[in-house]
Parts: structure tokens; sequence; C-alpha cells
């Protein structure tokens, strides 16, 4: 093998390897200082359940200034230091991976992540692993243009994702395939191999610097009767319907607060207000619920007060999301799904007595079945059961949960609370990725102004002329003004040549619109649609639907041809080595 080959092999390894690490260290070091400043604010603030726990009483002022004070403050950021007067979060990192090339506002993301801060340190019933994916994602974005590498944006941006994943779950990975599974969705090697290692950089960086503490701790849990296979089933099922009734209670809760009439900005204020008096009664609803997360799993609790318990986080995690908070589904859906998983756990103990496994076991299935439909991700959950637990009969049982629950999730609502975001913002995912590429590109791309244009007050013999010297089939007719009129074609003069309208009618009087007309506003995907019945050399652009100023023509073959480019540019991405 040349030398040449060699070295130049070696030096895109070391180049992949150097990127990769350091993208992951860099978020997950700021995943890591999030995720402390979210737990010293919760502290601090007295809105966690933690902190509500040590304090016997807590005036009324705190209880519902803060969460209050918290949303008015989250609101204020979002309306005044925004561009776009609107958080973003995961949803933002797809759509960037899938559309944009992993090209991402480093200075909208960071206003979004200081509100995710405000908004769970002042109780926001939400999560802060979507925050911190979406950090992962600007900041992955941002070190790839100041790596020079804006090529690789997209994998930049998986990278973060992949490190702030890994060190916020210690699960390595979970975070590689969290990566690839809900932002890239393909596994070329080219973005597998720098992605690995920002994973792994993440998972150093938060098990040997920080010492960070794992999210739960299953023990050693086994499966002691094959029949309660019957019960995962059962968990995977009851899991999917929560997980929908979750989904569709935020999408209730975002109708109703556009519906409210309240400003924008004013919307968390009101959340805190409910949030605040929801905590009053129930304190568990608050903020991240770890803690809550921990005791649902290695606790048997009172059934009432976890059914309580619940659908509590379901309402206020609903009311903080749809009004304005900022944060995540994810922390929420956990939570939800380990009470599921103990009030399955409790009512398996009814039924069997002493025939049954540990409640751990089912605490965890449900965890995974409610939080894998939200999420769109079945492989990640499963594998950061694994990762933190290492236990096999553990996973297995929770595949079955997970499986069963993502085929009913998905039926019923889609693959995840995040595409169902990006739909209804118009940027649909379900037909597949070359679409909403195709969506993002524009027919001005791809306009001529090669053409043969004439004022529709020329005489025919002029048009005549003017296509015979060009060579071409179509003339398009213009007013004085610009806007267009119509299409003259050579077929129509041949059989006016020997008429006494040849001489006496003028361009404006024989043109007639084109069949099929296209705006340089319009996709490429709608154009390539409509022109599934067109016969014809090329087709006249006009400015806009409101606008017929004509401003070039396009030709079957340029729509095509840009579409095949789209096709061809996926697979080279999704399959390349290196």
């Amino acid at each position: 093998m040349p030398a040449t080959i060699v070295d130049g092999t070696a030096w895109r390894i070391l180049g992949i390897t150097v990127f990769g690490a350091l993208i992951g260290l860099v978020c997950a070091f700021l995943a890591l200082v999030f995720v402390d400043i979210v737990e010293f604010l919760g502290k601090l603030l007295k809105s966690s359940p933690e902190a509500r726990r040590g304090e016997f009483k807590i005036p009324i002022w705190i209880a519902l200034g803060v969460p209050i004070a918290g949303g008015l403050l989250t609101g204020l950021l979002i309306r005044f230091a925004t561009t776009l007067k609107k958080a973003q979060g995961p949803p933002d990192v797809i759509r960037a991976t899938q559309a944009r090339r992993g090209v991402m506002d480093l200075r909208e993301g960071l206003v979004s992540t200081a509100a995710s801060i405000v908004s769970l340190g002042a109780g926001a019933s939400a999560g802060q692993y979507g925050p911190l994916a979406h950090l992962g994602g600007i900041i992955g974005s941002a070190m790839s243009r100041l790596l020079r590498a804006p090529a690789q944006g997209s994998i930049g941006v998986g990278c973060g994702v992949a490190a702030a994943i890994a060190a916020a779950f210690n699960a390595p990975i979970a975070g590689l395939i969290f990566a690839h599974e809900v932002v890239l969705r393909h596994y070329s090697l080219r973005a597998f191999a720098p992605i690995t290692v920002a994973s792994t950089m993440g998972y150093m960086l938060a098990n040997y610097v920080f010492d960070t503490t794992p999210l739960f701790d299953a023990g050693d849990v086994k499966i002691r009767y094959p029949a309660e296979y019957i019960a995962f089933v059962v968990t995977g099922l009851l899991g999917a319907c929560v997980a929908v009734a979750l989904m569709r209670s935020l999408a209730l809760a975002r109708k109703l607060a556009k519906s409210s009439g309240i400003p924008d900005w004013l919307r968390p204020m009101f959340a805190g207000v409910a949030i605040g008096l929801i905590a009053l009664w129930i304190p568990d609803v608050l903020g991240i619920g770890d803690s809550v997360i921990r005791e649902g799993i290695e606790t048997r609790q009172d059934v009432g007060y976890v059914f309580l318990l619940m659908i509590a986080k379901i309402i206020a995690t609903s009311i903080c999301l749809g009004f304005g908070f900022v944060g995540g589904v994810f922390s929420p859906a956990l939570l939800i799904g380990v009470l599921l998983g103990n009030l399955i756990g409790s009512a398996v103990v009814l039924l069997t007595g002493d025939s049954h496994s540990a409640l751990a076991l089912y605490a965890i299935c449900a965890m995974a079945a409610v939080t894998s439909p939200v999420i769109g991700a079945p492989l990640t959950t499963i594998l950061i059961v694994f990762e933190l637990s290492g236990n096999y009969d553990l996973t297995t049982a929770v595949m079955v949960s997970v499986v069963f629950s993502n085929v009913v999730g998905y039926r019923v609502f889609g693959r995840s609370w995040f595409d169902k975001e990006l739909s209804n913002d118009g940027f649909d995912l379900s037909l597949g990725r070359d679409k909403v590429i195709l969506e993002e590109r524009h027919v001005r791309d791809i306009v001529v102004e090669d053409y043969v244009r004439i004022d529709s007050f020329e005489p025919l013999e002029t048009v005549r002329q003017q296509l015979i010297e060009s060579g071409r089939a179509d003339a398009y007719i213009v007013s004085e003004s610009g806007y267009y009129v119509g299409t003259i074609t050579i077929n129509q003069l041949l059989a006016l040549q020997d008429t006494q309208a040849m001489s006496t009618k003028l361009a404006g009087d024989v043109a007639t619109p084109a069949s099929i007309i296209l705006a340089t506003d319009d996709s490429i995907w709608e154009a390539m649609e409509r022109i599934g019945h067109f016969v014809g050399e090329t087709i006249p652009v006009i400015k806009s639907k409101d606008d017929d100023t004509l401003m070039g023509v396009v030709s079957e073959s340029d729509i095509v041809r840009s579409y095949l480019d789209t096709i061809y540019e996926l697979r080279r991405e999704e399959h390349a080595a290196s």
C-alpha cells in the first residue's frame, strides 16, 4: 500500500478522534455544569421535592413566589432575548441535522438554555435531558464551525448530543445510540466514529472527574417466574397508554395556551401560579424529580398517593410545558413511568402474593415503556437500563415492555413527541428525510432567465421570429408591468400562420396561461408533485402567489435533477465511511 494512502488515512483517523474528543469534552462539561446549577437553584429556592422535604413549613410567599417569578423571567427571556420569540429544544436539533446541515444559531440556543435553567430552578415540572441534548447540539454545531469543519456540522451536533446524554446518564453507549437513533437517524461510519469518541469522553468526564450519581440502582434483580413475561407485556401496553395520555395532554395544554388570549411572555407566569398551588399539596411534582424516581424504584409506596402523584405529574408537566416554561419531557416521562410501575408492582403483589420478582423490575419496565414512545428512542431506553444496571434479566424484561409499548404508541400517536412538534411546525419526517429537505429547498434556487420573453403588445409575427431565432418552442408573454399573461407555443403559431389573425392579432390576444405555474417560494417537493402530468418545454415561474411578476422558467429536467441531487447527497452522507 502506498505510503501516501497510509499517511492520509492516519491523518483522517487523527482528525476524527480530535474532532469528537474536543466536542465531547466541552459539551459534557457544560452539561454537568448545567445539572449542578439546576440542583443548586432547587436547594437555594426551595423549589425541588428534596428541598421541600427538608423544611417543616415553607412560607407561602416562597412556595408561590418562586415559580411565579421564574415563569415571568422565563417569559421575558424568550420574548426579548430571542429573535424567534420561542424557545428551542430537541426538535430544533433534529431539524438542524435533517435539513439544515447541522447549522444552529448559538445565541438563540444559549438563551433557550438560560431559560431552561430558570424554569427548572424555579421548580417547573419539566425535564433536564431535553435541554441538555439541545445544549450539546448547539455547542457541537458551533465547534464544527470553529474547528473549520462546516461540512461536519451534523456530525458535530451528533457528537454534542451524545456527549451530553452520556454525561447526564453515565451511559456512553446510550448516548451514542441516542444521537444516531433520534438526531441523525442513520449509522454511517463517518458519523459513528467521532460520535463514539465524543460519547466516551462525556462518560469519562462524568464518571472519573465529576463522580456523578447514576439515575437509579436496580440491585441484583432476577426474573423469578417465566410467567411474569405476560406481566411485562401488560406493562408495555399500559405504558403506551400512559405515554399517549401524556403526549395528548401536552398537545391539549398548548392548544389551550394559544386560545387563552394570554400574551406569550406572560403564559409561563400563569403556569407558575398553577405549579405553585399544586405543589402546596403535592411537592413531589416539582422539578426533575430524580429522588422521587429512585424512591419509586426502590420502595413500594401507598397506592393512593402514587396514583394521585402520577395524575398530578401529567397535569403539572402539561401546564408547565404547554404554557411556556422551558424544559424537556424525558424526565417527567421517567418519573411517570416509575409511578406506573410502582402501581403495577403493587397489583402483582396483590394477585400473586410472594410469587413475583422485585418491585424494581416492574418500576423500571414501566419507566422504559412510558419513556421510549415519548422520545422515540426504544434502543436508547433499553441501553440506558442495561448500562446503569448491567443486568441481563432486567434488560430482557425491559425489551419486552418497550417493544409492545412502541408498537402501540406509534400506531395511536406517532413516532414521538418530538416528531409531532416538528409536524405541527410543517416539518413532517413521516415520509422520510428526502421529503423534508426538498420542502426546505425552493424553486427560486433553480429558476433560469434564459427564455423567450415578449411584451403583450407585440405582433404575432415578432413572436414567431424570436421563437425561430432562439430555437425554442414556447414564448412567455408579459404585460407592461412585467406580469405574466400567458404562453404562446410554436404549434399555436403554425396553426395560425395562414390566417388573418397572424397579421392582425397581438401576443396578448393569443396567449393562454400555462396549465402549471410555479412561484419562487414553492418547494422542490411541491414542484415534483405538480409536474406529474406536465407536457411542455418549460414552466413559468412567478414571484409569489400574490405577485404575478414573471421571474423566469424551470424545466421538468431541472426539477428532477434537483430531486436526484438531494437523494444522492443523502445516500452519500448516510453510507459514507470517512
